[in-house]
């Protein structure tokens, strides 16, 4: 009798094991969706530029097209209020299935828009009102995303599930560079130009309608009670926690801002001040964001063991004393193999932000207005600090005093570490 009691207790765990592991299968793999549609928007810039925008040169027509995804960035702290509203008033698996709908609209609409010849100055409006849905949804996925994978991670192994979440937004990001490496294979610069250059944004629209139809067997993971709170997804019910609203803004800030330093503008870095050639600054790159995404489950699985506070001392301490060093030494540096070594050390270092992001901010709010205090401050302060990195350091740059910008990040993390040693020193764990 005790055997078949356990052997049924074992086939249960087994069971619950298995639905979560499908669980946050289905949760990241919309947020892959969503952060591919979302990068494929800038790597394919390039090639339809001119379509919406004939007038000036090319520079003008990419600082027009820059000036579009920007637009879209600063819509975030909108989707981070308005799905954490959907999602802890509504339920989680409802506004996840929002965004990536609204998400599939944009990318449809960016595929089939006519150009500026066929429809004038209709086109980049359209196209504007499309980014613009985008950002929405992109805003609104990760406080959603994160809250649903902390809640239905198993106990004793958040850290490494939630970590996901970065390992498909950092996937998002190469399947959208890669796409287009295959485009570039396959079709002639003209014809990239002419109409090729729509087959990413239509292969976004079938992809989220994928993570749509994952996403519509997941279990809800709030309660009634949880939902019909007086605080439920309000400002008002978040102000109360405004402490852990403020932290959260301190370290997220610090957060995005080391991550788009080594990721987005590193690229540029490489080039336009360590003088490296294009091709092999992008190689290195694509094998650095490789190296990150695999980074995320280790660095999270280790943070169950050390706890999330110990994972954003680390973080926080070492960007602190290093990206200087770091930064300093990329400016002049000759071989490729060095640099490699030093942006994967640097991103080993954010990764202690990153695996645990998510998880650490859903800790930190009740679940009443987990979601709206997850993807509002991230939301804040990813578009003020993270969306800002490049052109702030790119005017440093033109003013001349490049070395401004590293002491701006090494700041911001110095900030970052004295709110970290703030948190708990055991953690506040969800409860399920």
């Amino acid at each position: 009798m005790k055997d078949t009691l356990g052997s049924q207790s074992e086939n249960h765990d087994q069971q619950d094991k298995k639905k979560r592991i499908f669980a946050i299968v289905g949760a990241s793999s919309g947020n892959l969706v969503e952060w591919f549609d979302f990068y494929v928007y800038s790597f394919c810039s390039l090639y339809f530029a001119s379509s919406f925008f004939p007038s000036g040169n090319s520079t003008t027509q990419l600082l027009q097209t820059a000036g579009v995804f920007a637009a879209g960035f600063f819509m975030r702290p909108i989707g981070g209020w308005l799905f954490g509203y959907i999602a802890d008033k509504h339920g989680r698996k409802n506004s996840m299935m929002i965004s990536v709908c609204m998400m599939c609209c944009g990318s449809l609409v960016i595929a089939c828009l006519p150009t500026y010849a066929t429809i004038g100055s209709w086109a980049p409006v359209l196209l504007l009102v499309a980014r613009l849905f985008q950002g929405l949804s992109v805003g609104g996925e990760y406080g959603t995303s994160a809250t649903y994978m902390s809640e239905v991670a198993i106990k004793g192994r958040r850290g490494f599930y939630a970590s996901f979440q970065y390992v498909t937004l950092i996937g998002g990001q190469l399947l959208a560079l890669l796409v287009l490496v295959v485009l570039q294979q396959i079709f002639s610069n003209d014809e990239l130009k002419s109409w090729a250059w729509r087959i990413p944004f239509a292969l976004g629209a079938v992809l989220a309608v994928v993570a749509l139809f994952l996403r519509r067997s997941l279990n809800e993971t709030s309660d009634k009670q949880t939902r019909e709170h007086k605080d439920a997804g309000t400002l008002s019910g978040l102000w109360k926690h405004k402490k852990a609203f403020m932290m959260v803004l301190g370290f997220t800030a610090a957060g995005s801002l080391t991550f788009y330093t080594f990721t987005t503008y590193m690229q540029k870095y490489l080039v336009n001040t360590a003088g490296m050639d294009t091709k092999t600054a992008s190689a290195l790159m694509t094998v650095a964001l490789f190296v990150f995404m695999c980074l995320q489950p280790i660095i999270g699985g280790l943070s169950d063991k050390i706890g999330r506070r110990s994972s954003m001392l680390i973080f926080s301490g070492l960007a602190t004393v290093f990206t200087i060093p770091i930064l300093y030494i990329l400016q002049t540096v000759t071989s490729p193999y060095i640099a490699f070594g030093l942006i994967v050390l640097a991103l080993l270092i954010v990764s202690f932000y990153t695996s645990i992001s998510g998880l650490l901010k859903a800790e930190m709010f009740p679940p009443e207005v987990r979601a709206l205090g997850v993807g509002l401050s991230y939301a804040v302060a990813n578009a003020v600090f993270g969306g800002s990195a490049e052109y702030v350091a790119l005017t440093f740059k033109s003013w001349n005093i490049e070395e401004v910008f590293f002491w701006y990040v090494c700041v911001m993390c110095l900030i970052a570490l004295v709110v970290s040693m703030k948190l708990h020193r055991k953690g506040k764990e969800i409860q399920l």
